[in-house]
């Protein structure tokens, strides 16, 4: 039997949403586009529906769109009959294009579902067994990981701070704890932050319709803020960090995140106030040099058009509706992952603790 040491009980305190559920036969996905009004699930039976699921946003946030996919390519494999792992892998393949094709930038879909080919090119009889357990293996690694990064940043954070976070990268953007929020769970835990604050996060609003709720489900008081008041609030001197998630993380240290992550860090590094990204070690893509070199998705322009579903703009307004954007290496503090932390990152430095 194992024991939780002091540290970890006071994580659970702060720990309880949980937006992916293998029940053996079906992936329940907590619907994230009807929050926090409507708790309800969608049920996926086949890796079809989880790629629309990801298409959707139905389930959201890099780690759980891989976690996600890897149950996704499971479920794929249902209908198919093969006796051994190759055999199922090339008959499989058509499923995990669908499934990849969801959402392009972020690597940790690419990643996890890379993984699973892994797995399943070298099963024998018992491919199946391998493909599920290989699954699961993802969803519980990423679940040790974010509690690991959640104590390695919250130890750059002095006593008594204030920090701002982007997006949503919580439990529900991950198996659990979250990234970014898993440092803010971290330093609420240990009792190094005194303030959160939350962009709200145009158009999809993840900050104010996911960000708040979740840390209200664990008990944190955290002030929602519109986008456009993040650099008056840093010139207030209520914050000292702004820490956020990752999509992907280029070799030189260059991140993709939530579009205005970007301006975020221009005006931290204005102000004073330091910025952190917190991500896996699976969103660190060695192989793409730099920033320049990231596909940034482009969404339905209508997203812009109106909130909750109620159109606010005029008829024949033309939008731009990137979904991403990149900030240098040079703008950002530290990255934050499971294999260490990476302090003013580039080339170099990313070299030494990712090879």
């Amino acid at each position: 039997m194992t024991t939780q040491s002091a540290s970890e009980l006071d994580f659970d305190r702060y720990d309880h949403i949980r937006p992916i559920l293998w029940t053996g036969d079906t992936l329940e996905l907590l619907d994230q586009r009807k929050l926090p009004f409507v708790v309800e699930h969608v049920a996926c039976t086949g890796s079809d529906e989880v790629a629309q699921a990801i298409h959707d946003l139905t389930v959201r946030g890099a780690p759980a769109i891989g976690i996600a996919a890897a149950w996704g390519a499971v479920l794929g494999a249902r209908d198919i009959a093969a006796d051994d792992g190759a055999a199922a892998l090339a008959k499989l393949e058509p499923a995990l294009q669908r499934l990849g094709a969801a959402r392009p930038t972020a690597v940790n879909l690419a990643w996890a579902l890379a993984r699973m080919r892994r797995a399943l090119a070298a099963a024998g009889s018992d491919w199946r067994e391998v493909l599920a357990r290989e699954a699961q293996a993802i969803a519980d690694e990423d679940l040790a990981a974010n509690r690991h990064m959640g104590a390695l940043g919250a130890a750059l954070i002095d006593a008594g701070s204030g920090v701002l976070t982007h997006c949503n990268t919580g439990s529900l953007a991950t198996a659990g704890f979250g990234t970014a929020l898993g440092v803010i769970r971290a330093g609420m835990a240990q009792g190094r932050i005194a303030r959160v604050f939350a962009g709200e996060t145009r158009p999809w609003l993840q900050g104010a319709r996911l960000t708040v709720w979740e840390l209200q489900q664990d008990g944190i008081d955290a002030t929602l803020i519109a986008d456009s008041a993040a650099s008056h609030l840093m010139k207030s001197g209520l914050v000292q960090w702004v820490i956020v998630g990752a999509d992907r993380i280029c070799a030189n240290g260059d991140t993709a995140n939530k579009i205005g992550t970007y301006q975020l860090a221009i005006a931290a590094r204005y102000h004073g106030v330091k910025f952190m990204v917190v991500a896996p070690s699976s969103t660190v893509d060695m192989d793409t040099a730099d920033g320049a070199r990231i596909e940034i998705e482009q969404r339905d322009p209508g997203e812009l058009f109106g909130v909750g579903g109620t159109r606010t703009v005029a008829e024949g307004i033309q939008a731009w509706n990137p979904v991403f954007d990149v900030t240098p290496g040079g703008l950002i503090d530290a990255i934050v992952t499971e294999r260490g932390v990476v302090e003013h990152p580039d080339a170099t430095s990313m070299r030494v603790l990712f090879g």
